[in-house]
């Protein structure tokens, strides 16, 4: 499970034998089965994950029973609650397996220590909570200005691995659209698809 981390974290950061032996001497792995938690809403966020197999999904549930996806997670990426994490507040969110799932894992008090040890792992931390920042904003920016259709569209364009794993019930709640009106984008994608011989 390592080794597939190592593989990865080579592409964004140069680090020695010893900075990963360090790193893995601080790391925990699980297995997850498909639909267990890695985090519940009223915990404590206390681990960064990383993402060797599998599938997992941050959500959270209305007082209604409705539940809304903030995001999905899958091999080589990190998923993390930054404000419990960071505040060590209890978590407003879950994170589920959507599938079965392999993972490593580092408690704050350790992936802190790999911070101050080694340069290029804070190199990459500021790198990745860019990014998630930037698709938080690209994500805002997509649910108030853009139409069912483009929301669709947008999806299945950028994310087109877990666009094939998860069911329409999953992508319709990430979008924040109904399961009724997910399902008339598709058909009539389908359909134009259809007319214009793409099918």
């Amino acid at each position: 499970m390592f080794e597939q981390f190592e593989a990865h974290i080579a592409a964004y950061a140069d680090l020695t034998p010893d900075e990963l032996k360090y790193m893995r001497s601080l790391s925990v792995t699980r297995k997850l089965r498909r639909r267990q938690l890695l985090l519940q809403e009223g915990e404590v966020c206390r681990w960064k994950t990383f993402i060797t197999k599998g599938l997992l999904r941050t959500y959270y549930t209305r007082e209604d029973g409705s539940e809304h996806i903030m995001r999905f997670a899958a091999e080589n990426s990190w998923i993390v609650d930054h404000q419990s994490y960071n505040d060590q507040t209890p978590s407003k969110y879950n994170i589920e397996a959507v599938e079965d799932t392999e993972i490593i894992l580092w408690t704050r008090e350790n992936f802190d220590r790999l911070l101050l040890a080694i340069p290029a792992i804070r190199d990459l931390s500021e790198r990745l909570k860019s990014n998630s920042l930037d698709a938080s904003q690209d994500r805002i920016r997509m649910n108030i200005s853009y139409t069912a259709e483009e929301k669709y569209q947008a999806f299945i364009t950028s994310f087109p691995d877990i666009f094939r794993r998860v069911p329409l019930h999953m992508v319709a709640s990430y979008l924040g659209v109904s399961r009724e009106t997910l399902s008339r984008v598709r058909h009539a994608q389908l359909k134009r698809q259809g007319e214009n011989g793409m099918v």
